[in-house]
């Protein structure tokens, strides 16, 4: 009997013992700096000539890891190798399935402080961003062994007179895993733990910014006894071989989280159907956001500022579900405007190891340039109230930039940047600010300040996002309490963390049999 679930709770590094876990942690992981690690691909460990480096965004002379870099000839070899697992892993029952992820959740849960080290390191995270990170992959490995044990009494139904009838619950086969960088273990934990536990195998092909850090989830995989094959790990470019295994014959799914441009390649590439291929694939998608608070007249206005900031500057703004639009109502705009420039002026920026900053550096040199290249495009759209400038030149770092006076089709408003800059829009009133919060091609989280119920109810049922909130900021879905998804450009609506995320990794079949 398990117990009932509940969120890991987030580290309080005001204590001292807690501060003192984490800088041993980050010794630890100093000391595996450089270290290298091969593809995994069955019960084989795979070398190759090409390498995948990542570097410490906050210093990127500094190299974390290398790891193997797959060609075609490894991705066949991958799907090859998922395949065979899955011949004895789709039989495997429900209660053992879970019974991998219960006990991995165990080990990471002891392990707590080294994995936020390594998302410190490797992705950028401040101390408090890099806990909520593992926190969250603890939650999706034993919320999804849970629902799985519910899945596994199959679909409730009708009993009709001279037959037994039942309803379960199966799984699709081999999946493909692409996990993003700005949750590189969070979002992959979730994506590939629910394939799994469902009864599928997958390839898990990390991000190349952040492929250590999958490398270390990967043997933590290995820790727990998971049989070869179930989960491939399989670091390489899209370009090389995201394609290849999108397109082939015998990958059943795709769970996606990234860009939209992304996405909806992945999604054209699975709908074309191969000779011999016997399914239609299944692609789960998370694409982005422009997502939007808005603040009423009616509302607290340091309550909303204080929104603004954490949703906004919370990792440098590289959250699909940051806050990159303020749509802020005529009457209070000035104050509103006034009162998120001095909060993000405060803000500390610099090393992600260092506990006491605030902003890390954004995730790598391409990013940099193209957030740099969006805060020059808003310089001419709009008023620079702060920030828009470089930090220290040792790594990527980008001051916390606020812009006001931004039309509701300015680039800046329209377009994701992934980045430290948010654009404040002036709204003529509450209908107004509702219709420009819509009025983008995504759907994914938003916000209302208001105390007015009348104007909170409009905004339940009008403002179309997959995840809205009320007088609080956009970010920081916990698993369990908030399913995460949204609508329109911004994916599949996906749910993940919701109790019928992993319906997306299953199939019902029914048998009848006459008495």
């Amino acid at each position: 009997m398990y117990i009932e679930f509940k969120n890991e709770p987030f580290t309080n590094f005001a204590l001292p013992e807690n501060k003192l876990a984490m800088e041993q942690a980050l010794k630890s992981v100093a000391v595996q700096k450089g270290k290298h690690y091969p593809l995994v691909i069955g019960n084989a460990k795979v070398d190759t000539e090409a390498r995948i480096t990542s570097v410490n965004p906050s210093n990127f002379q500094e190299i974390i890891g290398t790891t193997a870099r797959a060609n075609v000839e490894l991705a066949e070899q991958a799907v090859q190798s998922a395949l065979k697992a899955y011949e004895s892993w789709q039989y495997e029952s429900p209660e053992v399935r879970s019974r991998y992820l219960f006990k991995a959740a165990a080990i990471m849960r002891r392990r707590k402080f080294e994995f936020s080290a390594w998302l410190v390191e490797e992705a950028g995270k401040n101390w408090a961003e890099a806990d909520a990170d593992t926190a969250e992959a603890i939650d999706f490995l034993e919320y999804y062994a849970q629902q799985m044990l519910k899945y596994a009494q199959g679909m409730p139904i009708i009993s009709i007179p001279g037959e037994q009838n039942d309803c379960f619950y199966i799984p699709l086969g081999v999946g493909l895993i692409i996990p993003p960088w700005n949750f590189p273990l969070a979002i992959l934990t979730g994506m590939t733990a629910a394939a799994v536990v469902a009864g599928n195998t997958v390839i898990m092909k990390p991000a190349s910014s952040t492929p250590v850090i999958a490398a270390k989830f990967m043997e933590l995989w290995e820790e727990v006894g998971l049989p070869a094959g179930v989960v491939n790990y399989l670091p390489g470019s899209g370009g090389a071989i995201g394609d290849y295994l999108v397109s082939h014959t015998q990958i059943r799914f795709i769970n996606f989280t990234g860009s939209k441009e992304v996405g909806l390649r992945i999604n054209e590439l699975a709908a074309k159907t191969s000779p011999g291929q016997k399914w239609i694939k299944r692609v789960i998608a998370e694409m982005g956001g422009k997502d939007a608070i808005v603040v009423d007249s009616e509302a607290d206005l340091d309550e909303a500022a204080a929104g603004i900031i954490t949703s906004a500057f919370g990792f440098q703004g590289q959250k699909c579900s940051a806050c990159s639009r303020a749509i802020v109502v005529a009457d209070v705009y000035d104050e509103v405007v006034s009162k998120v420039a001095a909060k993000a002026s405060q803000l500390k920026l610099g090393s992600a190891s260092d506990p006491t900053v605030n902003l890390g550096p954004v995730i790598d040199k391409n990013a940099y340039s193209k957030i740099l290249e969006y805060i020059e495009i808003g310089k001419s759209e709009g008023r620079l109230v702060t920030g828009g400038e470089k930090g220290a030149t040792e790594g990527y770092f980008i001051q916390p930039t606020v812009f006001a006076e931004i039309d509701p089709q300015a680039k800046i408003a329209q377009e994701e940047i992934f980045g430290p800059v948010v654009a404040i829009i002036k709204a003529k009133d509450y209908d107004d600010a509702i219709r420009i919060a819509n009025d983008t091609e995504y759907g994914l989280t938003g916000a209302v300040y208001s105390k007015n119920r009348v104007k909170l109810e409009k905004a339940r049922r009008e403002f179309h996002v997959g995840n809205l909130y009320f007088n609080r900021k956009c970010t920081g879905a916990l698993v369990g309490v908030h399913p995460f998804g949204g609508f329109n450009m911004s994916g599949t609506d996906s749910k993940a963390g919701g109790a019928d995320y992993l319906l997306l990794f299953l199939q019902a079949k029914s048998v009848c049999e006459k008495l």
